[in-house]
């Protein structure tokens, strides 16, 4: 599989469950062990303006590579209306999960969890 010709809403569809499980190994650490709260926590981390949060802050750290698919992301024509959040947000975030596909895919899995150990800190520090 060439990653390099996936589009980005397919990239986005596995970088938004790969986050997940991050996400959902980082609170299950803290000790929680009851679902709803399991769920409560982790939405604060995986709703679209945290991911938006985080992505805006760290593009300047991102490779060139990185800026260029995270752009290419952002400005994807989407097919669906956010429920929750305005368009913009909706875009940021889901070139945040684009970002997160591409590194797991690709095998960049260092890269992959500082970014996701960096939007984690963001999110704490900002939501």
């Amino acid at each position: 599989m060439d990653v390099s010709e996936i589009n980005t809403t397919a990239l986005a569809f596995m970088g938004d469950a790969v986050y997940e499980v991050y996400i959902r190994e980082h609170i299950m650490k803290q000790g929680l062990t009851a679902a709803d709260k399991l769920h409560r926590r982790a939405v604060k981390y995986v709703h679209a303006p945290a991911q938006a949060a985080a992505v805006k802050t760290i593009f300047n750290d991102l490779s060139e590579d990185e800026q260029y698919l995270v752009k290419r992301a952002r400005n994807r024509r989407s097919a669906t209306r956010p429920k929750n959040c305005d368009p913009i947000t909706y875009k940021w975030s889901t070139a945040f999960e684009a970002l997160i596909g591409d590194l797991y895919l690709t095998g960049k899995t260092e890269r992959m969890e500082d970014i996701i150990q960096r939007s984690i800190e963001i999110i704490e520090s900002t939501f």
